[in-house]
């Protein structure tokens, strides 16, 4: 579980990261992108490998991070559903879906 997000870090199980994560289950790897603001569709493959049924990507703080309209119709292709919002609203919805099979979150944690 997420109990805390702040600009720049994140607090899961109780350890501290200051730097993008992707989360599935009791799992959770850094993420990085091509370019930090963008997510395309050769950055969704470390997510993928989760077999997502519902990925919830956190923008950032004033959400400046966007998912390319092309990553997003790959995921719709695939029939994987998709949530995007600023990383605090994204991590108070990953809490309350969490236990659910095949919740997979992207998060990231600056501007």
């Amino acid at each position: 579980m997420i109990s805390h997000y702040s600009f720049g870090s994140i607090t899961i199980d109780g350890k501290k990261y200051d730097h993008d994560l992707i989360l599935s289950g009791s799992k959770n790897k850094s993420w990085w992108r091509a370019t930090s603001h963008e997510v395309n569709i050769n950055d969704l493959d470390p997510i993928l490998e989760e077999k997502p049924k519902l990925i919830i990507f956190g923008t950032g703080a004033v959400g400046a991070m966007k998912v390319l309209p092309e990553a997003e119709g790959y995921l719709e292709k695939q029939g994987i559903k998709i949530l995007i919002a600023k990383t605090a609203e994204a991590v108070k919805e990953f809490n309350l879906r969490e236990s659910e099979a095949g919740v997979v979150g992207a998060f990231h944690l600056t501007c």
